[in-house]
């Protein structure tokens, strides 16, 4: 199929797990993509795999400058940007008495911030295109409590959706959120919550840990001209966990 023929994609965080299952996704879908991550060389190995329709750029989402860089060479390889998927995040299992500022402020930047730095940046390239859609990835902790931190940015991320949707609706600028329950990426695996989200995981409604294509299923629809009429929403697929 091609969901997204002629479509120009920047995913960040697209050199591993979630973002990318959704960089293969969408070039399967007809789109070109820009893979965007701080992992430079997992980045570079991803792109030439995939081919022609592909190209690593090293982005450190929280770098104005460096989100500038990106967008530019978008542009450059492929033509103005109909799609951004603002995926790059990190988790962070203490609890408040434990945490740090400099703990705190590392989340927020990583995962709050960089999605208004891509936001920002990428408009005047959507407006280049006549519009776009922009997928922001939060979480069911977006919807949820969960732990401090991680769920303090992931309804940031719901919040900033909501304004920046109606800010940019009139540019033809598509703003929305995704909130994943517990899906199978290198993050879940990290030593300070990997026992912690195991016993988690016993409590989703489906009795299982998704997979990052049924993530990335999702988000290839709000990329798509398919959810012309969605924007400022938020759209699930957490097993059932926040149904109970």
């Amino acid at each position: 199929m091609n969901r997204l023929n002629g479509k120009i994609a920047v995913i960040t965080g697209a050199a591993q797990g979630m973002g990318e299952s959704h960089a293969r996704k969408f070039i399967s879908e007809g789109a070109k993509v820009v893979i965007a991550d701080i992992l430079e060389e997992k980045g570079q190995a991803l792109a030439e795999k995939l081919g022609e329709n592909a190209t690593f750029t090293k982005l450190d989402a929280t770098n104005a400058d460096n989100w500038e860089s990106a967008i530019t060479k978008a542009e450059n390889t492929f033509g103005p940007v109909n799609i951004l998927v603002n995926n790059a995040g990190i988790s962070m299992s203490k609890s408040i008495e434990d945490m740090t500022e400099d703990d705190y402020r590392k989340i927020v930047d990583i995962n709050q911030v960089s999605v208004f730095l891509g936001m920002k940046a990428v408009t005047p390239s959507m407006k280049k295109a006549d519009g776009g859609s922009i997928v922001n990835i939060s979480s069911m902790n977006g919807l949820v409590g969960g732990a401090i931190g991680y769920t303090d940015t992931k309804f940031a991320v719901r919040g900033m959706t909501k304004a920046a949707a109606l800010s940019l609706a009139d540019k033809g600028i598509r703003v929305n959120s995704v909130h994943p329950g517990v899906i199978e990426t290198p993050m879940i695996a990290q030593a300070d919550s990997k026992d912690t989200i195991q016993e988690f995981a016993k409590h989703i409604p489906n009795k299982r840990v998704a997979k990052p294509e049924e993530v990335s299923n999702l988000v290839l629809f709000l990329a798509s001209d398919e959810s012309s009429y969605s924007t400022g929403s938020e759209f699930v697929v957490d097993g059932g966990l926040t149904a109970q």
